[in-house]
């Protein structure tokens, strides 16, 4: 009598090569057993495409807040210049803010304001580097000033002949 080979023996004749896996498609599942889904599902949620909008790069954000600040300072230094000597007319009223004789820090004040101190009387254009250039030419434009004001080295050269305001 013969014996039969042992399952499972590749090297046994005449049975068919056992597969050593189950086929593709997956596991058996166990009842109660949380399982991998059928093969072609996705085992989650699809992902939601990411937005289309642009992400700002920290050179970006430094370049935007360093044009604010330019921006910012200049409108500053705008706004701070708007009541110097430059923009006085004749007619204007100023007020002194400093005691130093060679940079009396002139601004424009409005006439009924308790700290304004002189009124312009006359605005020459022009450079005028001695006191005696500048007191004839004040005399010959406002016979009644008192006081000469030159101001030199930016765009514009200028005299302003004042007056007290009484």
């Amino acid at each position: 009598m013969t014996t039969p080979p042992p399952q499972g023996n590749p090297f046994a004749q005449g049975q068919p090569p056992q597969a050593p896996y189950p086929p593709q498609g997956g596991y058996p599942q166990q009842p109660g057993q949380p399982g991998f889904p059928p093969q072609g599902a996705a085992p989650y949620a699809p992902v939601p495409p990411q937005p289309t909008g642009r992400k700002l790069s920290f050179k970006t954000i430094k370049n935007i807040a360093i044009v604010i600040a330019v921006a910012g300072i200049a409108i500053g230094g705008y706004i701070t210049s708007r009541d110097d000597a430059k923009t006085a007319a004749v007619g204007d009223c100023m007020h002194r803010g400093s005691t130093n004789d060679d940079n009396p820090d002139l601004e424009v004040v409005e006439c009924s304001d308790a700290k304004a101190q002189y009124v312009v009387l006359a605005k020459i254009e022009g450079s005028y580097l001695t006191q005696t250039l500048a007191s004839s030419k004040c005399e010959a434009e406002a016979k009644d000033f008192q006081y000469t004001y030159t101001e030199s080295g930016d765009s514009k050269d200028f005299l302003l002949c004042l007056k007290d305001k009484k």
